[in-house]
């Protein structure tokens, strides 16, 4: 049972600075108007974004296989982390393309960026919300 309650509480903190980690990615876009020094710091935040995202994964995995149930929060955790991931994945690879004369497609960026931002946070805390509820 102690592995049990290990894993939630691995699997709940680490949900927490995911989340943290996207708001901090938010900041970052609101915050840094120099297009190359906001590239280099969400490059560095990538790897981190993952590696969160795959610990929530893999703790998840492993309360879900310990509880021997598949209800219907685990049944939406799961596609839930994939988007997160996907979505990660096509906004690293539309910065990494803009180069440093490229003024229009930064501005354009930003926007991008931040409503994709918006929306994993958004769906983040919903799937938080709804875990709670049921």
């Amino acid at each position: 049972m102690e592995l049990m309650q290990s894993a939630i509480t691995t699997h709940v903190y680490t949900i927490y600075f995911f989340l943290a980690i996207m708001l901090f990615n938010l900041y970052s876009v609101i915050s840094v108007k120099e297009f190359m020094k906001l590239a280099k710091r969400l490059k560095f935040m990538t790897p981190l974004y993952h590696l969160t995202n795959a610990i929530v994964m893999y703790t998840g995995a492993i309360v879900a296989f310990y509880a021997h149930a598949m209800s219907f929060t685990i049944f939406i955790m799961i596609p839930t982390s994939i988007f997160l991931l996907v979505i990660e994945i096509k906004r690293y690879k539309k910065m990494r393309v803009i180069k440093s004369a490229d003024k229009e497609l930064q501005e354009e960026f930003y926007k991008y960026a931040r409503k994709i931002y918006t929306i994993e946070i958004m769906v983040l805390v919903s799937i938080y919300i709804i875990s709670k509820v049921f």
